[in-house]
């Protein structure tokens, strides 16, 4: 396999990990959006430690994800439907 390490920094804290390279960009991308994240939490609220921060972090990712993938799955139903509409339509028209 085509399988590296890397390491990437959380929480001040160092982890390493075994990726293969197409996945790099995206776990650093990700990686810094944690830690802009954490930033910005703590700039802007109260915490007792760390944990509250990525605990909030967390939080916020996992809504953004849901509401993603919300969007994605009407889209996909709005989708289906007008090409079920197109379908019955041209259909239709193959008749005549």
């Amino acid at each position: 396999m085509d399988e590296f390490s890397i390491t990437i920094t959380i929480a001040n804290r160092p982890y390493r990990l075994k990726i293969k390279k197409e996945e790099e960009e995206i776990i650093r991308a990700s990686a810094k959006k944690i830690e802009n994240l954490m930033k910005e939490f703590g700039k802007n609220f109260h915490y007792n430690d760390i944990q509250d921060l990525l605990a909030m972090v967390t939080l916020q990712m996992a809504t953004s994800t849901n509401s993603a993938e919300k969007q994605i799955t009407y889209r996909d139903t709005e989708m289906i439907d007008k090409l079920k509409e197109i379908d019955e339509y041209l259909n239709e028209k193959i008749k005549i």
